[in-house]
């Protein structure tokens, strides 16, 4: 459930999701001015990648990285993959938990993802929503690190 608790742990979280974050705080904001007396909850597409092992959720970083600041893979746009992955199963006549597909989710942002019987096991999207394949606002961490010194980039001054 949505509380102030829930309000402000996404809020420290923007750096993650800068794109994202913002405008669902608004959202929720505006919902609770509108229906103060409805309960709100919040998924978070995150979750669908937690059966990544440790072999594909590992960056090469610094151990103390990993632990203190929780450096790590999370993956994105999970809930349209958890979705995608059981409809093809489906289309293929097959239990979610046989079948293997690679899921493409394209839009405005887009990612990959490899699920095995209906778990991820690995994602083209990093520690932040910023990392994967190439989408509307990309190659943001490209952009990010050379937007300053490569003359001609995107966004360069």
């Amino acid at each position: 459930m949505i509380d102030d608790d829930v309000i402000a742990a996404i809020t420290d979280l923007i750096p993650l999701a800068p794109l994202h974050n913002p405008g669902n705080l608004a959202g929720i904001e505006q919902a609770r001015l509108a229906f103060p007396s409805v309960p709100q909850v919040a998924v978070f597409d995150t979750a669908f990648h937690a059966t990544m092992s440790p072999a594909a959720s590992t960056y090469a970083v610094p151990k103390a990285w990993r632990e203190e600041h929780g450096v790590r893979k999370y993956g994105f746009h999970g809930t349209s993959h958890a979705y995608v992955s059981r409809r093809a199963a489906a289309l293929m006549e097959l239990p979610a938990s046989e079948a293997n597909v690679i899921v493409l989710h394209l839009g405005n942002g887009a990612s990959a993802c490899a699920v095995e019987g209906g778990n991820s096991v690995d994602t083209s999207m990093g520690l932040t929503p910023m990392d994967g394949l190439i989408w509307a606002p990309a190659p943001v961490t490209l952009t990010r690190r050379f937007r300053v010194t490569c003359p001609g980039w995107p966004g360069s001054r």
